[in-house]
């Protein structure tokens, strides 16, 4: 670290010889960006759950399916979103409350604040296409449209994917980039795994619900001819 400027050097990430030109400290409390976080979505969830109630025959199920696509589909169009078209969050003198998430966020992962190209090229994917794409699937539940299941097995298994790789490509670079064991197991293993299990019962429930109804299709098609 010889030579290294301390605003190159100074801040709280792994590894600690990570070089940060210009990083700006935290201004934010972990407290206030976690409050903020979680007052805005339970807004969002509110809101969308008082507005699936206006649309006929939808099941509380359906409900809280729209709710979550509407969540999941800002948090990648606004969150990632601002991640990755602003590359140098880590160093703005008046930082936004975005930009403090991140820098919050990547005490569990430092891929981030390193711009690490692999996170990048997720986000980015994620936040360009998956986001977009889950609002979508919010709407044909709502309007009860036949591509309804068949977009959100195809966004479910997005997201596993890119979670997998986002997993995967930390373990094969040392899986060593977080400040300390709490923020591994809260920021990078707990916030993450909501992106495993809920998109796998997606999955699994949207197969059921095609597969029956193909089994449905046929047996009245079988009807038919008989007739």
């Amino acid at each position: 670290m010889a030579g290294v400027d301390a605003s190159e050097s100074i801040h709280p990430f792994i590894p600690a010889d990570l070089i940060l030109q210009d990083y700006v400290p935290i201004i934010l409390s972990q407290s206030t960006i976690l409050s903020v976080y979680g007052c805005a979505s339970l807004l969002v969830v509110s809101f969308v759950w008082i507005l699936a109630g206006r649309f006929p025959r939808i099941t509380k199920l359906d409900k809280v399916l729209m709710c979550w696509w509407v969540f999941t589909g800002l948090t990648h169009m606004i969150l990632e979103g601002y991640f990755v078209f602003t590359p140098e969050f880590f160093k703005q003198t008046s930082p936004t409350y975005l930009a403090e998430v991140w820098k919050e966020y990547s005490k569990g992962d430092s891929r981030y604040v390193g711009r690490d190209s692999a996170v990048v090229a997720i986000e980015g994917i994620t936040a360009v296409l998956e986001g977009p794409a889950c609002i979508l699937a919010a709407y044909a539940i709502a309007t009860r449209k036949s591509y309804s299941h068949i977009l959100q097995i195809a966004i479910a298994l997005g997201q596993l994917y890119g979670t997998a790789v986002y997993f995967v490509t930390s373990y094969l670079e040392g899986d060593n980039f977080a400040a300390s064991p709490f923020y591994y197991y809260s920021y990078y293993i707990f916030a993450n795994s909501f992106w495993v299990w809920i998109p796998s019962l997606i999955v699994i429930r949207s197969w059921k619900k095609i597969c029956a109804a193909v089994d449905n299709n046929t047996q009245e098609h079988k009807k038919t001819k008989r007739r």
